[in-house]
């Protein structure tokens, strides 16, 4: 199947990172299904796009119920899915680990990994039934799946956890031409990020201005891994802005 045949689902694609693989995979011929919360920026989102190739569909990931509708509609409107980037996530207010209430350490638990795994769930039932059978999972991970940043331990613990799904989907998939990678990005800039420019805490408790990349580079990546051949797959990838505090001591 080349790519004008094939089905995308972005999740998060209303805004950042999500928004801009959404266009290129558009872009690259993909017909593109759009989920997030807020339904009027998956639909500018939808036009951008080309309406006729693109389905907005406003969905929680954390709630079970409305991944099973979001998966009902792509089988309705599609009757496939072949690449789904899974993408939603949130961080919680910066604060002390000892500060943090459960509250915040659930919401980000219940969106960055529970909703990771119900939308991988659903792509994979869909995957495996359809013919021809299997596709493609490309989990964001984000450079916190390898080292945390300060005041972030929700956020970073979610992360990791989101590398053990991507090797576990892997493995489960094998038998189901299903191949599963993981994308982990430093340093995009989206209107999320944009505050590193001004400034972020460093572990020695500085503030510092860190090097910023543009999210297109990312978006770019994404559709190179979702175009390769299902016998081809990249497990992980890093993508970075090449100066930033990650590699050495910063």
């Amino acid at each position: 199947m080349n790519s004008n045949d094939k089905v995308a689902l972005v999740t998060g694609a209303g805004t950042g990172i999500g928004k801009e693989v959404a266009l290129a995979l558009a872009g690259a011929g993909y017909r593109v299904v759009l989920a997030g919360r807020r339904s009027e920026p998956l639909h500018e989102v939808a036009l951008q796009a080309g309406a006729d190739r693109a389905l907005a569909v406003a969905t929680d990931v954390s709630r079970p119920e409305s991944v099973d509708a979001l998966f009902a509609a792509i089988k309705e409107k599609f009757g496939r899915l072949d690449v789904l980037f899974n993408n939603a996530g949130v961080n919680s207010p910066r604060a002390s680990f000892e500060d943090l209430s459960f509250e915040q350490w659930q919401n980000v638990v219940n969106i960055n990994l529970t909703g990771s795994f119900l939308c991988a769930q659903g792509a994979f039932r869909l995957m495996k039934a359809q013919l021809p059978q299997g596709g493609r999972i490309i989990n964001n991970g984000s450079i916190s799946a390898h080292a945390p940043r300060p005041n972030s331990a929700p956020y970073t613990a979610t992360k990791h956890a989101i590398t053990g799904l991507t090797k576990a989907i892997s493995l489960d998939g094998r038998k189901y031409n299903i191949a599963c990678g993981q994308i982990d990005i430093g340093n995009a800039l989206t209107e999320l990020s944009a505050r590193m420019a001004t400034g972020v805490p460093q572990a020695n408790g500085e503030i510092a201005i860190e090097p910023m990349m543009d999210a297109k580079e990312v978006a770019d990546a994404v559709v190179h891994m979702a175009g390769l051949p299902l016998s081809t797959n990249i497990q992980f990838m890093t993508i970075m802005a090449t100066k930033m505090p990650f590699v050495g001591r910063g």
